[in-house]
């Protein structure tokens, strides 16, 4: 969806957020971070935990928490089981294949994974930041009850962020690139276009999501491209001290 001529002229706040950050995604993440032409501060990392980190790779960690850099957690190992309801068998099919690792679990499981990969930052010398991103935005069936007494504070989902603090969604628009085939390509850009007309609009900012393949997938001319259009970034933190037309409403369960 190309930008009319007047909302180009529009500002476009963004949070900008870089996905699953593991040791085999080391090289990519670190590429897009040196082409990135914004602080440290405003970039949001998803940590993976689960995965196989050495000792090269938490000093890595390390040093772009010194630099600034906000680390999230992302799930555990970000790799489910197989799906056993049709709602996951579909979500699967259609965003997040075998990545949705909350779908597969209990609401008690959910909130066992989000404490440890909680407690990994802390095992590993490492501050977590206040956010969590279930991995593909798919937060599962866990009650805003539970979610206020888990560790994190914001837990990011397809719809916007929420707030478990003041049990409050904060709706905000979504973009991004991970298109490896010409159909997803199609409806991500579909997708986006609509989404950064709607930050322009209603001047909520859009929420960014770059994934450590999107330089080499079918979208990977936009990126750059969407990032050079953003007036301000923001960070994560910044949101509960926004008062703007937020929206006060339990997440949907997902």
């Amino acid at each position: 969806m190309p930008a009319a001529p007047s909302d180009v002229l529009r500002p476009l706040p963004a949070l900008v957020s870089i996905h699953d950050v593991m040791p085999e995604t080391r090289s990519r993440v670190q590429q897009i971070l040196a082409r990135l032409p914004l602080p440290a501060e405003v970039v949001t990392l998803l940590v993976v935990p689960g995965r196989d980190w050495q000792c090269a790779d938490l000093e890595w960690l390390h040093a772009l928490q010194a630099q600034g850099y906000p680390l999230a957690g992302h799930g555990w190992q970000h790799r489910c089981d197989p799906p056993t309801t049709v709602y996951h068998k579909l979500h699967s099919l259609l965003l997040s294949r075998d990545v949705a690792e909350h779908l597969s679990l209990s609401a008690a499981g959910i909130e066992q994974l989000i404490c440890r990969c909680h407690g990994w930052f802390a095992e590993q010398g490492l501050t977590p930041s206040s956010l969590y991103v279930p991995p593909a935005w798919a937060l599962g069936r866990i009650a805003p009850a539970q979610l206020a007494n888990l560790p994190f504070r914001y837990f990011e989902t397809l719809n916007g962020v929420y707030d478990a603090r003041e049990r409050r969604l904060i709706r905000l628009p979504l973009a991004g690139f991970e298109a490896d085939s010409a159909w997803r390509a199609w409806v991500l850009q579909l997708f986006n276009g609509f989404n950064v007309h709607r930050a322009r609009a209603t001047r909520r900012p859009l929420r960014i999501g770059i994934h450590p393949y999107d330089l080499e997938l079918k979208l990977a001319g936009t990126v750059f491209a969407m990032l050079e259009q953003v007036s301000d970034a923001l960070a994560y933190e910044t949101l509960g001290r926004q008062n703007t037309d937020l929206e006060k409403t339990e997440p949907r369960r997902s």
